[in-house]
């Protein structure tokens, strides 16, 4: 068996390039006019209108298919396109320049052939050469691409193509002719979408068995220049520093290619398309043609952004394939370069000197300070700052900035006194967040004074001191004296009268004389009222002065009552339960109270009045200095009983109060209490016979 090699373009016309790829090697130089080689361009009906186009303008076509230098050209890049394109046909051929000693590594790289693999492993009838397919074809499909070829002429044997693009998805793509080996595209292809098929070739008998093979069949897919440069990262922003050396990278603007990046389809170059605004220059950006970096290309002097129209530039800047030949396709994109600020301009006072006006007793804001400043007024190179350098000792004033103007709002937070000082002068500086550049200096206009007058107000009168406090005992006589106040006017220079009056006085126990200010009683001060609390009386008191109008002072009297024992203890409770036949005869706990204080209150002292009768029938036994306790000494039966019970307090002279416990003796079954019968009075025997003698004298008159 002998192996043949065969293309379908030596068996029937296929319309275009008839060899799509060529290699040359690198000379020293192209010579002008010199042929380079001869490409063939076959559109099957006569090449009417045929033109070529060349991707290097140094390089032309001639109606022949020599390709010529137009000069003489000692670099020509790694490769060249050549389009042709007549009535019926176009079609792209790429020319690959290559040292001498890469010519056959690209040649193996092509054809992905192996070392040995002009030597068969095997002995094989079967011939698949790699086919070249440009992507893009237009119509009619399907388009005859190849040929693969069989030795043997076995009868009823079948060519079978199978893999990705035929039988594996993407499905349809290729086909063969069994018969012929004919292998057609059935639609153009992409090469950005898949660059390399791998197909299997193999024959078979008319069974469908296989006899020879399978054999790799490789195909490639030609790139065209079909993908536009994209710019994918937008937005595109960059600052510079005004005042920047010339020179000064911004930016970075890169755009992306679709195609073959080892090829000119995908080689970009950049430029600058428009500019907005043009000035102080249409040129103050250049834009590195391979790297795409921006730069300034203006001195420093026009860089400067309180000088410029704008401080934001707009770049249209476009992206060109083919390494910028006008046949390459382009892709544009915006590119926004803001000029920022740099603190070359110290802020400054409007005027040397400022005038306010404030009360004395007032605080607030009292003048504003405007300031100029051309820098950025959002950076920290317009914010000003103020501060007071001279004239505040007391700390009476203080400056700020109002965020949204940049005044200084200067505010006296110490009221001032008329009488002290009727006038004051400021000096203030003003300075920037940010500090300047060292080239520049905060002048004589970044200091301004302000001249404050103070306007004389009529003050009230003050007491000393304030509050006043004073101890009294309680019940005092009506009339006595509590306490001279004394009250001055700050008016100083007016010399005016003060005269005083009751403000507040919750219980009414007290008078003022409104000439010299004595405080005196006009009820008795009862420590137990309710208007005292922690035994302190409060009243407030005004001074008035003689101003027109009148300014009136506020003064506090707390008057400390010391407690007298005027109070006597009181019992409880007053009323006691029992049962008739209780076992336990002690009755109930008996406490006593005094609203006097220590030493006026406990211990108190219990006793039993004098009991009547034959026999005694209760006593009553102290348990502690606040409590006793009753006992009954018998039973007694079911009735009330009011008993005399006197208690005395500890004060100097004790106080006596005497208290009647009620006590009912009630029936008791079954651990229920009837007190129902008690209610007429069991009542002591020199009561009752008191009872019937009264009746008697009633009786007879």
């Amino acid at each position: 068996q002998v192996l043949l090699l065969a293309c379908a373009e030596d068996l029937e016309c296929v319309p275009g390039f008839q060899r799509k790829v060529f290699y040359i090697e690198q000379p020293f130089e192209f010579t002008e006019d010199q042929p380079v080689l001869n490409l063939e361009f076959d559109d099957c009906k006569g090449n009417n209108k045929l033109n070529f186009e060349v991707s290097n303008p140094d390089f032309k076509v001639e109606r022949d298919g020599s390709l010529v230098a137009l000069k003489n050209v000692s670099e020509a890049g790694r490769a060249l396109f050549v389009h042709a394109r007549s009535e019926h046909a176009e079609d792209m051929a790429e020319i690959l320049i290559v040292g001498a000693n890469e010519k056959h590594g690209a040649l193996k790289e092509i054809f992905k052939i192996e070392g040995n693999l002009g030597i068969p492993r095997q002995k094989r009838a079967i011939l698949a050469t790699p086919i070249l397919i440009p992507e893009n074809q237009r119509p009619p499909f399907p388009r005859s691409v190849g040929k693969v070829i069989s030795s043997e002429g076995t009868e009823g044997a079948k060519f079978r193509l199978s893999g990705k693009g035929v039988d594996q998805d993407p499905k349809g793509i290729f086909r063969i002719n069994e018969i012929s080996g004919d292998v057609s595209v059935t639609r153009a292809l992409d090469r950005e979408a898949i660059a390399n098929y791998e197909l299997e070739v193999e024959v078979t008998d008319i069974s469908g068995k296989t006899i020879d093979g399978p054999v790799r069949l490789d195909i490639s897919v030609i790139d065209q220049n079909d993908n536009r440069p994209m710019f994918k990262e937008g937005p595109y922003v960059g600052h510079v520093m005004e005042g920047s050396p010339t020179g000064t990278t911004v930016m970075r603007m890169t755009a992306f290619d679709a195609d073959d990046s080892s090829t000119d389809n995908a080689l970009l170059r950049y430029n600058i398309l428009k500019q907005t605004p043009t000035k102080p220059s249409p040129n103050m950006f250049y834009i590195d043609p391979e790297k795409g970096d921006i730069v300034t290309v203006v001195s420093p002097v026009l860089l400067d952004r309180e000088t410029m129209e704008t401080p934001k530039y707009e770049l249209v800047i476009e992206a060109k394939d083919m390494g910028g030949l006008d046949v390459g396709l382009t892709g544009t994109a915006t590119a926004t370069i803001l000029i920022d600020d740099k603190n070359d301009h110290p802020p400054e006072f409007t005027k040397k000197e400022f005038q306010a006006t404030v009360k004395e007793g007032v605080t607030g804001v009292i003048v504003n300070l405007t300031v100029g400043d051309r820098d950025d007024p959002a950076t920290g190179a317009w914010r000003a700052v103020y501060t007071i350098i001279n004239g505040n000792p007391g700390q009476s004033f203080e400056i700020h900035t109002n965020p949204q103007t940049n005044e200084g709002m200067l505010s006296v937070v110490k009221p001032l006194d008329y009488e002290i000082s009727a006038f004051h002068t400021l000096l203030i500086k003003v300075e920037n967040e940010d500090p300047l550049i060292p080239d520049i200096a905060y002048g004589p206009s970044s200091t301004a004074t302000v001249q404050i007058t103070v306007e004389d107000v009529n003050e009230g009168p003050v007491f000393h001191p304030n509050p006043m406090t004073v101890t009294k005992q309680e019940n005092i006589p009506v009339g006595s004296v509590v306490l001279t106040v004394n009250a001055t006017d700050p008016d100083t220079l007016q010399h005016q009268t003060i005269r005083y009056s009751v403000y507040k006085d919750p219980a009414g126990w007290l008078e003022i004389n409104p000439t010299n200010g004595t405080i005196g009683t006009t009820a008795i001060l009862d420590r137990e009222s309710p208007h005292v609390q922690n035994n302190i009386y409060t009243a407030l008191f005004l001074a008035i002065d003689s101003g027109n109008p009148p300014a009136t002072g506020t003064g506090t009297l707390h008057i400390t009552l010391e407690d007298v024992n005027d109070n006597v203890p009181s019992l409880y409770p007053t009323l006691a339960k029992v049962c008739d036949d209780a076992k336990d005869l002690r009755v109930v706990v008996l406490g006593a109270s005094d609203k006097d204080l220590h030493p006026n209150t406990d211990p108190f002292k219990f006793e039993l009045s004098k009991q009547s009768g034959p026999e005694k029938l209760w006593r009553i036994t102290k348990l502690n200095n606040t409590h006793a306790q009753v006992i009954l000494l018998q039973n007694l039966k079911k009735a009330n009983y009011n008993i005399p019970i006197s208690v005395t307090d500890s004060g100097k002279p004790p106080l006596t109060n005497t208290t009647e416990l009620k006590l009912q003796v009630c029936s008791c079954k079954k651990s229920k209490m009837d007190c129902s019968a008690t209610d007429a009075l069991h009542i002591s025997m020199t009561l009752i016979l008191l009872s019937l003698f009264s009746l008697f004298c009633k009786s007879f008159p």
